[in-house]
């Protein structure tokens, strides 16, 4: 049975978080492979839409260097929502089933209303620091006639803009820390209980992070170094880590949910 916690001001009930240990994140990427190697057409077919995802970010904002930086931030906050096939197939996988790649995208059916509700709070939040990064990065001055790789470099050649990076850096990872804490499990909860609302998936999340502090910085940390690691590849590593994390982040869920 189901263990619930019952919250009399909201009248929801929301599934009690489960301990695990700080090694767990580790298991959940194991796991994730694991659901890679088991449906590696499916798998690697979202990689490949991340890699080319990715390529079309670049191309596209590497002359105006704000939109670059918040592209790429931009990129981590809406990655949960397009990561939806992924928990479907590792979802379908653990009742023994097995699913292509068309069939996988089909799991959104189930609770459509409220993964869109959810899928429009990440994409307001992702213009949000869009525009946030725009008025920080306009304080450096006249950035349309230099590329982003130029001005970075150029800033951090100059301390007088140390400042205005550390403000940056600092929101950014203000905003990044409140998206991850409320959605660590609320896309793959919101999938496999049509029943959830957003707010109910949103609460669900921040109890899993309360009483899992340190794996799931562990974990926010993981998802950060392989992410990087894929742009660093010049997007193929997307092909290979979004999937990877994508299955992770699926057995993330059900072990902190119970």
């Amino acid at each position: 049975m189901r263990t619930q916690t019952h919250h009399p001001h909201s009248g929801l009930e929301l599934p009690r978080a489960r301990h695990v240990g700080d090694a767990q994140p580790f298991v959940w990427l194991w796991r994730g492979w694991q659901d890679l190697r088991a449906n590696p057409l499916p798998s690697l077919a979202y990689g490949l839409l991340f890699g080319l995802g990715g390529d079309l970010i670049l191309l596209a904002a590497l002359g105006q260097p704000h939109l670059l930086s918040a592209a790429l931030s931009g990129f981590l906050l809406v990655a949960p929502m397009l990561a939806v096939g992924l928990y479907e197939l590792s979802r379908a996988r653990a009742a023994d089933l097995r699913l292509g790649f068309i069939d996988s995208l089909w799991g959104v059916r189930r609770n459509l209303a409220s993964l869109s509700l959810f899928g429009l709070l990440l994409a307001l939040l992702a213009l949000f620091w869009e525009r946030l990064s725009a008025i920080l990065f306009a304080l450096f001055g006249d950035t349309s006639q230099t590329d982003a790789l130029n001005f970075m470099t150029a800033a951090l050649m100059n301390t007088a803009h140390w400042p205005l990076l550390l403000a940056w850096l600092l929101a950014g990872g203000l905003l990044a820390g409140l998206v991850f804490a409320c959605g660590v499990v609320a896309v793959p909860m919101l999938l496999d209980r049509p029943e959830t609302d957003p707010i109910s998936a949103m609460l669900a999340s921040l109890a899993c992070v309360a009483r899992n502090p340190r794996p799931l910085l562990i974990w926010a940390a993981l998802i950060v170094v392989l992410v990087l690691l894929g742009f660093a590849t010049l997007l193929f590593g997307l092909v290979l880590f979004m999937p990877l994390l994508g299955h992770a982040s699926w057995h993330a869920y059900r072990d902190l949910v119970e």
